[in-house]
């Protein structure tokens, strides 16, 4: 799983096309000529897609990443300064005194829970030991967040900031038989690649749900398999047996246990699960004996294969790739300026 940020260089914490300004933006252009044939970019995107569609998708990706991140900040900069030559300010000091304003301090109890939630990835180390690192990665990272926050006060309180570069968007077929929360009809879709083992993907299940209850019927949210079996055995049978909750219209509860209980994912346990949640047993274990729904678990990951997903959680947004176990605020970014168009 790609990680998307770091612990003190020690821990992976998040994850188990854009076009160049001066082309066309419909592909039309010519790359190259052989005799009276044109081949053009489009046909070389789609036969790169075809070779290798996750390193099309990363490239593409990253690319658009990069552009966006040079982008945001120097609007960022462009805002401080403003904000600050108004407080008769330099923009260091302005900067400083409004991100401490909203830092959220570190404490104890935070250090201590961060070490519980993510046990699994400490080998052995104690919590004396980690302690400085966990208490230095919350540190950054609401540090971050508190510049993100002022950096969106000034955006809403300045003048119009709009992209006017492509954004990257991947088409990601769903089907009636994908689980799914809220109306066919939202103007914003999120379509989560997941797998029942992955603790980064049970990292971002209460950011979802979040995003859910915030953003209402305005967004969806569909679920795919994508069990990483390699490295988490039991994905591929928990995927078949959330489907058999399904049948009974329990997926999501089912769904939710599952995270809930990662360490209990052999298929005596999820029968057990399936007993806890009141399902109908004997319906429930024809279904998964007969691993009725394997062949939608392996369509789940060919269809990510083919989109060039290679790590969970991966979320598309409106075919927008949000990759690892991203915060809230990043997401909700991403839907704002999806309703916004």
């Amino acid at each position: 799983m790609r990680g998307t940020a770091a612990l003190a260089g020690v821990l992976l914490l998040m994850a188990c096309s854009g076009v160049p300004a001066q082309q066309r933006s419909d592909g039309s252009e010519p790359a190259a000529r052989v005799g009276d044939r044109v081949i053009t970019t489009l046909e070389l995107d789609e036969r790169w897609r075809e070779l290798d569609p996750a390193g099309q998708a990363e490239t593409t990706q990253r690319y658009y990443e990069g552009r966006r991140s040079a982008l945001e900040a120097i609007v960022a900069d462009m805002l401080i300064a403003e904000a600050a030559g108004v407080r008769g300010m330099t923009p260091e000091a302005f900067e400083q005194e409004e991100v401490a304003a909203r830092l959220e301090p570190v404490t104890e109890a935070d250090v201590a829970a961060f070490y519980q939630e993510n046990i699994g990835q400490m080998q052995g180390r104690s919590l004396e030991v980690m302690g400085p690192a966990i208490r230095q990665y919350l540190g950054d990272q609401r540090a971050q967040l508190a510049r993100l926050a002022l950096v969106g006060d000034l955006r809403r309180d300045g003048p119009d900031v709009r992209i006017l570069f492509d954004v990257p968007r991947f088409e990601v077929a769903i089907a009636d038989t994908d689980p799914s929360l809220g109306p066919e009809s939202a103007p914003v879709t999120l379509v989560e690649f997941s797998d029942l083992q992955c603790p980064f993907c049970r990292a971002v299940v209460p950011t979802l749900k979040r995003l859910r209850e915030a953003y209402g019927d305005r967004v969806r949210i569909v679920w795919k398999d994508f069990p990483l079996t390699q490295i988490h055995p039991q994905a591929f049978r928990a995927g078949e047996a959330a489907h058999c909750a399904g049948e009974q219209g329990r997926f999501w509860q089912f769904h939710d246990r599952l995270f809930a209980n990662q360490e209990r994912l052999q298929p005596d346990d999820l029968r057990e699960h399936a007993v806890a949640l009141g399902l109908d047993t004997a319906a429930f274990d024809a279904c998964f004996d007969t691993s009725k729904y394997a062949e939608r678990v392996r369509d789940g990951v060919a269809q990510g294969t083919r989109l060039g997903v290679s790590s969970t959680p991966t979320v598309y947004v409106n075919g927008r790739l949000i990759s690892g176990a991203q915060p809230y605020e990043l997401f909700a970014a991403v839907i704002d300026e999806e309703l916004s168009r």
